[in-house]
């Protein structure tokens, strides 16, 4: 079953500020989520313990994306697209309350 994948405006606008080639990679990569959410070069960070909700990060070149899987509504919900370095995944938990509001 496909999942179904929502960007969320912070992370759009993120998205678009990418340099051109990257962008297209990095939507390429969103939209691939819908049929397979755990592709070999994703990496779970976290998890709500028996909840089904997972965040996890997508590695594109020094890009990351970072999207959480919700298992019981069958979505994918992009949460932030950064630069590593410097990025160090620092503001999950705030990133996280930007999906349940």
């Amino acid at each position: 079953m496909p999942f179904k994948v929502y960007v969320l405006p912070q992370a759009n606008k993120e998205i678009d500020r990418l340099p051109g080639y990257v962008r297209q990679r990095v939507r390429r990569a969103v939209i691939g989520l819908r049929d397979d959410p755990k592709p070999v070069a994703g990496v779970r960070l976290e998890s709500d313990r028996g909840l089904g909700r997972e965040l996890w990060r997508l590695r594109i070149d020094t890009w990351r994306v970072v999207y959480l899987i919700d298992q019981e509504w069958g979505g994918i919900y992009v949460l932030a697209v950064r630069k590593r370095p410097p990025y160090q995944y620092e503001d999950l938990a705030s990133l996280l309350t930007a999906v349940e509001q």
